[in-house]
């Protein structure tokens, strides 16, 4: 059972709270009622006796709630119900099963302000960008509900009459690990290919945002899906490493850091189980003397201060040719100190606060890294305390933007994952493709040009998975997304996201007598 463990003056809309299974009290406070662990069709208690991890409302830095971590009898328990629920689900037609992950995405479009206001209070991030993660939610699984029914195989005619034929057939039981950036957004991004391909899946949000995840899970039942087919387990390493050896697992799904991800890959290893990998990223925008300044400065605000900076495909090394340095950076600074910061339940503000008081203090130390390696702090990088006395014990800071930067500080080498840019300078196009290059990751990468040329020789020869020309950070669900090197395996979205969640089988059928050779 999930407890706060103080009453706390209500600062947001009572509806997030009531969805989330929070139940007013009295003089305006709340109480945590309902469990955050999720299978069989229910919410679900985990053992009595086991250790509860505390979760924390980044806005406030107040106890949201007490975690429940799944140990080996729930995983199996979960495991088991997504293993019967997928005894139905890959029976069913690809228009069945697209019928009710309509439902679902209909369902989600009317609790769109509810589920956005719960992700906020959860995750810290802004209720305009949570508004966007939840449509982008829906939207993924409208997208896949639409290829459901367009699943087929290949007929291949060959010699006297004989043919062979393929069968694209779901992989069973997967598991989804999300990461805390993107909570609602990526369980929808995990589920929404694997339910329309036929599979079942259990699913474990990161710790620190356990919320929203279970939402999603109540409404894929509400929507129709089996018992089971959606399940949701809470825990962190334990858990996760549970879910990855589990015998009846098919595949893998994770995202988040590239540590992590390696000790994921080898645990699969071991069941030579299919591992999907989104991960990590160090990404370089490029913007070349001849961009559209207005579009170079706005692309690079995209590009490492949505989320309070914690987007893994961020372009947070800033390549700037240096013809334009002085101006660019001139702009950069004043559109950054410009940034609303506070309450991101409120309409104007633009940042939030970062997800948890040690990530806040990672991030800050990283600027202080900076500094001391010789950068220089244009603006920001410090801790911020809002006005409000509510939000005095937030993980909040200002937005930063590093000059003087070279290739091998700290800050341009490492994914700080927090709103910091790292500004540098360049004369040539081989010289900063070259640069842009030299790292062991890549998850993305941008560049601005007016010349068309430039733009599609310069994305030619970036080592990235996701690449933007005069724009950055944008992820309609129709384009696939992932990285090149370190940044992973496999990708979400699009077409192609049903290959990593079906396997082929090839059947060959003779119409005529065996040729033995004995």
């Amino acid at each position: 059972m999930l407890r706060r463990l103080a009453s706390l003056p209500l600062r947001r809309p009572a509806a997030a709270l009531l969805a989330a299974g929070v139940r007013c009290i009295s003089s305006g406070s709340v109480e945590i009622t309902l469990p955050l662990n999720f299978w069989a069709g229910k919410r679900r208690t985990g053992p009595e006796k086991c250790s509860k991890d505390i979760v924390y409302e980044p806005a406030t830095g107040r106890v949201l709630c007490q975690l429940e971590p799944c140990g080996a009898v729930e995983v199996d328990q979960a495991v088991k119900a997504a293993k019967l629920a997928f005894g139905y689900w890959s029976k069913m037609s690809g228009m069945e099963r697209a019928r009710v992950m309509i439902e679902a995405a209909h369902i989600i479009e009317s609790k769109r302000e509810e589920i956005a206001e719960m992700e906020v209070v959860n995750n810290g991030k802004s209720i305009t960008e949570a508004r966007l993660d939840v449509d982008s939610a829906r939207l993924c699984i409208e997208y896949y509900a639409g290829l459901a029914s367009t699943l087929a195989g290949q007929h291949v005619q060959l010699p006297g009459g004989s043919f062979a034929y393929t069968r694209r057939e779901p992989l069973g039981v997967c598991v989804g690990i999300g990461a805390w950036n993107y909570p609602f957004q990526i369980a929808a991004w995990k589920s929404a290919p694997a339910l329309a391909c036929g599979n079942s899946m259990v699913f474990k949000p990161s710790p620190v945002t356990p919320v929203t995840a279970v939402m999603l899970a109540e409404i894929y039942a509400k929507a129709g899906v089996p018992e089971g087919l959606f399940n949701v387990v809470q825990g962190g390493q334990e858990t996760g490493s549970l879910l990855c050896q589990h015998p009846d697992v098919a595949k893998v799904s994770f995202t988040g850091s590239v540590p992590t991800g390696q000790k994921i890959m080898e645990m699969a290893s071991k069941g030579v189980k299919p591992v999907t990998l989104e991960l990590g990223g160090k990404s370089p925008l490029l913007i070349f003397k001849d961009s559209d300044l207005e579009n170079a400065v706005r692309g690079a605000l995209m590009a490492n201060f949505l989320s309070q900076g914690q987007v893994c495909s961020n372009g947070t090394r800033v390549f700037v040719q240096k013809d334009i340095l002085p101006e660019f950076v001139k702009e950069v600074v004043k559109r950054t100190q410009a940034i609303e910061i506070g309450d991101p339940l409120l309409e104007s503000t633009r940042m939030g606060a970062l997800v948890s008081q040690p990530h806040l203090d990672k991030v800050l130390s990283f600027v202080d890294r900076a500094k001391k390696e010789g950068a220089t702090v244009l603006c920001g990088g410090e801790s911020y305390v809002p006005s409000d006395p509510k939000l005095r014990g937030g993980y909040y800071m200002t937005p930063c933007v590093l000059g003087n930067c070279t290739d091998d500080m700290t800050c341009v080498k490492e994914e700080i994952f927090g709103p910091v840019m790292s500004v540098l300078p360049f004369e040539t196009e081989d010289e900063v493709l070259q640069r842009a290059n030299d790292t062991s990751l890549g998850l993305a990468a941008g560049v601005f040009t007016r010349d068309v040329r430039r733009a599609h020789r310069v994305v030619e020869h970036l080592k990235a998975g996701s690449c933007f020309i005069n724009n950055y950070n944008i992820t309609p669900v129709e384009v696939p997304f992932g990285g090149f090197k370190m940044s992973g395996i496999g990708r979400e979205n699009g077409q192609v996201t049903i290959e990593f969640y079906s396997q082929l089988k090839t059947v060959f059928v003779e119409m005529g007598d065996v040729d033995s050779l004995f």
